[in-house]
């Protein structure tokens, strides 16, 4: 799995789970919404920057987010446990 699709995969884990729209965080964020679409399906490979300015506006920190992200990849390699260490993390960083 390519870096950028983790990323976008896990901002939108996280927005869906906190029942906001893409609007809303573009708007809070300060970044375009087609841009956000874009980070979320993977096609474009967001700036440190961006991803902060989400992640600040999403109420995650940047390591959390990255953490996130780190198991999400470890989950397609280590299917068994990294999927549930996911689940777990998720539970306690976005809820």
């Amino acid at each position: 799995m390519k870096l950028r699709i983790a990323f976008g995969d896990t901002l939108r884990e996280i927005r869906q789970d906190q029942h906001r729209t893409l609007r809303e965080v573009s708007v809070k964020s300060g970044v375009a919404l087609g841009y956000v679409s874009e980070v979320e399906r993977g096609q474009k490979e967001a700036s440190s920057e961006v991803l902060e300015s989400l992640t600040n506006t999403l109420g995650v920190s940047m390591a959390d987010f990255l953490i996130l992200t780190a198991l999400r990849l470890d989950a397609v390699a280590v299917p068994d446990t990294a999927e549930t260490l996911l689940d777990e993390y998720t539970d306690l960083v976005v809820r």
